[in-house]
């Protein structure tokens, strides 16, 4: 006897229920391996826009919760909170460079984009900006934007060409070389002129401050207080506040994924409980034959692998496709905005593929132990007679 000739020939024999149980686990699987992929796309991009801050420190109003942290490293819109004179006591101990930000929004066409109010000379030098077209800021109140690539390839815009922001008509004087940050999706302006625009005179979002000396970090930071009331974080503890926010959205979307497969798992079960009573008379014909009760649950159980194997190498294929393309479409919301334009897309994660599949086929003989246990019970007799 072939048991695995017997066994693909009972599961082709059934096309249609086959393919309706595979598409169960497929799908389950397909939503895991899509919020991992992305899930992990996201942890990797947090991480590099923290290096990318620009700070060893990060001064923010007191009481800010995680959500406006999170915004810090994706520049999205910020309340206007720290006075620039406590900036610029901040700027004024000797060790430090603050550099701060205020983070506003317009639109163009109808999407929104994120307009940032910086120092030109010394984000330029933070930053280590190069122009790919045009020029950049002549003076520290130059009233002109300079945007990033993303912004100026997905609008089509030229150095030359005029945005409207409040009412207010500016010349677009510059675009920066692509930087694979968060810097090509936003548009620049100087502090004060985007304070004038925004009516926040004297007020910024937050800053950025580098320190000569590391090792002094906790000096820096109770100088930074005693000189303004404000709150003072490290990269570290900003990038792990974010991802312990991320962490439980993933988890949380990850456990919806699982559950699916789960579900999926009881759709198997049911085909093959269904499978063990059409196929008495078969399983009599397979014991008369001299086959053993183990050779029966062995059959069962791999058919049932079956289902498991196969949605589980579907499933993969379709979530990778997913997280590659659907990236910069999930990437639309404002906490994961910071993505598109970065480059940063899913794609194919050999230790995720293993181990969604392993997980999917552990599920699927799971599913089929007691259909399989059933089977190997009926006596000869039981069976050969069932009609």
């Amino acid at each position: 006897m072939n048991i695995p000739k017997l066994v693909l020939k009972n599961v082709t024999s059934r096309k249609s229920r086959f393919i309706l149980t595979l598409l169960g686990i497929t799908i389950g699987v397909g939503s895991l391996v899509t919020l991992l992929s992305l899930g992990g796309n996201l942890r990797g991009e947090i991480k590099r826009q923290a290096r990318e801050l620009g700070g060893t420190l990060v001064v923010t109003p007191k009481g800010w919760c995680a959500y406006e942290q999170v915004s810090v490293l994706t520049g999205e819109q910020l309340p206007e909170a720290i006075p620039l004179e406590d900036v610029k006591r901040i700027q004024a101990i000797r060790g430090i460079t603050a550099i701060p930000y205020l983070t506003e929004r317009t639109a163009i066409e109808n999407n929104p984009v994120p307009v940032v109010g910086v120092l030109p000379k010394e984000m330029r030098a933070s930053r280590r900006w190069e122009i790919d077209r045009g020029e950049y800021f002549s003076s520290p109140t130059d009233e002109s934007l300079v945007i990033g690539s993303g912004i100026a390839r997905n609008f089509g815009l030229v150095p030359g060409d005029i945005v409207t922001i409040r009412g207010n008509e500016l010349r677009i004087k510059g675009i920066l070389s692509e930087t694979g940050t968060r810097d090509d999706i936003s548009m620049y302006l100087p502090l004060p002129v985007t304070q004038s625009l925004y009516a926040v005179e004297g007020m910024v979002s937050f800053a950025a401050v580098q320190v000569d000396d590391i090792m002094k970090t906790d000096e820096y930071i109770m100088k930074i207080q005693s000189a303004a009331n404000v709150a003072v974080v490290s990269d570290k503890q900003l990038l792990k506040s974010v991802l312990s926010v991320v962490g439980s959205v993933n988890v949380t979307l990850q456990l919806i994924a699982a559950i699916a497969i789960l579900a999926a798992a009881f759709g198997i079960a049911n085909t093959m409980m269904t499978a063990v009573y059409e196929r008495k008379r078969e399983i009599g014909i397979i014991q008369a034959i001299g086959g053993r009760r183990v050779d029966i649950f062995t059959i069962f159980l791999l058919e049932s692998l079956l289902f498991g194997f196969f949605g589980g190498l579907f499933g993969i294929a379709i979530g990778t496709a997913f997280s590659y393309f659907g990236a910069p479409y999930v990437a639309q919301n404002e906490f994961t905005a910071f993505l598109k334009g970065t480059g940063a897309t899913g794609g194919i994660n050999l230790s995720i593929a293993f181990y969604t599949l392993g997980f999917s086929i552990l599920v699927s003989i799971a599913s089929g132990l007691y259909p399989a246990y059933r089977a190997s019970k009926l006596t000869p007799v039981e069976a050969i007679t069932y009609e």
